[in-house]
C-alpha cells in the first residue's frame, strides 16, 4: 500500500519502505521528486529528482540487525498541515519530505543527513533556506533551522542536518509587494523632508561661514560638509524622480534617470570617502599640511570621479528598467536603474567601492574616538565633558562617515525585513542628523573656541610638536 504511492485522507502521499541491515550497509542513498516520489538511487541515474543521504552512523546505534527506513514525500498544496502562521516564504514545489529510521527518534548525529533539493534558477533576491517542521513551535508549530546548514548552490541546495524528520526548503523572498509599497512610502516621506534639511543645512553653513571669523581649518571642514549635504540633497532628488516617474517613461529618459541616480550615489560614497580623508589629515597628520587650492581638488575628486565611472557604464548600456519581483516572478515594482543583465556594475562600483570606503572610514572613527577620548582625559578639551555632547558628537561623524549605508550589507532573505525599514529610514533621514549635528557644534562660536574640532586639532598639534 505505501509503495503504491496511495493514501487515503492525504494527497499527493508517497512513501518508500525498506528493511536495511545495519551489519552491511555504508549508507542508503534515495531519490526523490514531487512527482515519482522517493526510491532507491540509481548510480547511472541523471535528472532533477532530489537525494537523500543517510549515513551510516544511524544505523550503529540501532539494536535490530535490520531496520525499516521509511521516506515519505508530500505535497502539502491542498493539506492543512505544515502551514506555519503569517508564513511569507514559499514552500519549494509544495513538497516535504520525511525521513524516519527504525522506531526511535533520531538527533545529534556527527555525520549529518544531507537532502540535496533541485530546483530551478532563482530569482535575484531570493534566499533558499533549509527548515524542518517544529510541532513545539508557537500553538500550531512552524518551521525551524536549528541543526541544519544550507550550502545553496546554483540549481540544487544541500541540506545538512543532525537529525531526523520532515524537512523542506524554503524560498525566502528579500521584499514582497506589501513591503516594497510600504518602504517606498517611508522613503518618498523621508527624502522629501530630507531635501527640505538639506537646504537649510547648505544655508547654515554659509551662513555661519560668512558670519563668523573661523580658521581656515573649520571654514575647508565647513566647506566638505556643504558638498557632502548637496550630493545628498542630488540622491534625494533622484530618487523622488526615480520613484514618481519609473515605469512609464521612454527607455531613453530611462536610461538618464538611472545614470543621474548612480552618479549620486557614486557621489554621495566619494563625499564621505573625502570626509574620512579630511580627518586623517587632521587628526593623524597632525603637524599640518598646506595644499594649495585645497577645497577646489577636492570638489573635482569629489563631483568628477562618479562623471568617469558613470561614463563607462552608461558606454556599455548598464542603465535602464531594473524590475523587482517576486518568488512567482510577478514585477512588484519598477526602477530606472542598472538592469539586471549588468548587475556585475552594481556589485563593483556600489557594494565593492562603498566597502572599500567603509572599512577606511571606520578606521579613522576608531582613531578619532581614541584621541578625543585621551585629549579629554588629561582635560584639554572642556567642552566635551558632557556625556551628551561626547555621544551627539560620535554620532554625528558616525552618521558624517556613512556609516548606516552599511545597513545594505544586512538586508537579505525575508528575514531583514526590520533591517530594510532601518535602513530606508536612516538613510532618508541623513541629512537632518547631519543639520542638527552641526546646528549644535558649530554654533555659536563666538566667544569659545573649546568644543569645536578646531581646538582639538590645534591642542593636538601643540602636543605633537612639543614632542
Amino acid at each position: 500500500l505505501l509503495q503504491s504511492g496511495q493514501h487515503s485522507g492525504l494527497a499527493g502521499l508517497k512513501t518508500l519502505l525498506l528493511n536495511v541491515s545495519r551489519a552491511v550497509t555504508r549508507e542508503v542513498l534515495i531519490t526523490f521528486s514531487p512527482t515519482a516520489g522517493p526510491s532507491r538511487l540509481n548510480t547511472t541515474e541523471k535528472g532533477k529528482a532530489g537525494k537523500i543521504r543517510l549515513p551510516r552512523e544511524i544505523f550503529r546505534s540501532l539494536s535490530s540487525q535490520t531496520v525499516s527506513v521509511v521516506v515519505t514525500v508530500l505535497n502539502i498544496q491542498q493539506l492543512v498541515m505544515f502551514k506555519e502562521v503569517n508564513q511569507t516564504a514559499e514552500v519549494l514545489d509544495n513538497t516535504v519530505v520525511g525521513i524516519t529510521v527504525g522506531e526511535s527518534s533520531i538527533s545529534g548525529l556527527q555525520d549529518p543527513v544531507q537532502l540535496t533539493f533541485a530546483h530551478r534558477q532563482l530569482p535575484h533576491g531570493v534566499t533558499p533556506q533549509c527548515v524542518f517542521w517544529d510541532p513545539g513551535k508557537g500553538q500550531a508549530g512552524g518551521w525551524h533551522s536549528s541543526g541544519c546548514v544550507t550550502q545553496p548552490g546554483n540549481k540544487r541546495t544541500v541540506c545538512s542536518c543532525d537529525h531526523l524528520t520532515f524537512f523542506t526548503l524554503l524560498l525566502n523572498p528579500a521584499l514582497d509587494g506589501s513591503t516594497v509599497k510600504a518602504l517606498m512610502a517611508v522613503a518618498t516621506a523621508g527624502c522629501g523632508v530630507a531635501m527640505a534639511f538639506s537646504i537649510f543645512t547648505i544655508a547654515f553653513c554659509i551662513f555661519i561661514r560668512c558670519r563668523f571669523r573661523f580658521e581656515e581649518t573649520v571654514r575647508i571642514n565647513l566647506g566638505l560638509h556643504v558638498n557632502l549635504v548637496g550630493s545628498l540633497f542630488l540622491l534625494n532628488l533622484a530618487f523622488l524622480l526615480n520613484s514618481g516617474l519609473s515605469g512609464r517613461t521612454h527607455p531613453r529618459t530611462c536610461r538618464v534617470l538611472g545614470g543621474l541616480t548612480h552618479y549620486s550615489l557614486l557621489c554621495c560614497f566619494t563625499w564621505t570617502a573625502l570626509e574620512g580623508c579630511q580627518l586623517y589629515l587632521l587628526f593623524v597628520k597632525v603637524l599640518g599640511i598646506y595644499i594649495h587650492h585645497y577645497l577646489a581638488k577636492l570638489c573635482l575628486i569629489g563631483w568628477g570621479f562618479p562623471v568617469l565611472v558613470v561614463g563607462v557604464a552608461g558606454i556599455i548600456g548598464s542603465y535602464g528598467e531594473y524590475s523587482i519581483r517576486n518568488t512567482d516572478h510577478q514585477v512588484i515594482a519598477h526602477l530606472c536603474w542598472i538592469t539586471s543583465e549588468h548587475l556585475l556594475v552594481h556589485y563593483i562600483t556600489n557594494c565593492g567601492y562603498f566597502g572599500l570606503i567603509f572599512l577606511f572610514n571606520m578606521t579613522l572613527f576608531g582613531v578619532v574616538t581614541q584621541k578625543s577620548c585621551s585629549l579629554q582625559g588629561t582635560g584639554a578639551v572642556q567642552g566635551y565633558r558632557k556625556p551628551w555632547k561626547v555621544a551627539l558628537v560620535a554620532a554625528g561623524l558616525f552618521c558624517l562617515l556613512g556609516a548606516t549605508w552599511a545597513l545594505a550589507f544586512l538586508t537579505y532573505g525575508i528575514s531583514s525585513a526590520p533591517v530594510l525599514y532601518l535602513f530606508t529610514i536612516l538613510n532618508s533621514l541623513q541629512g537632518i542628523f547631519i543639520f542638527i549635528w552641526l546646528v549644535i557644534l558649530y554654533y555659536p562660536k563666538t566667544k569659545e573656541t573649546t568644543g569645536s574640532l578646531s581646538y582639538i586639532i590645534r591642542h593636538d598639534k601643540t602636543t605633537t610638536a612639543s614632542q
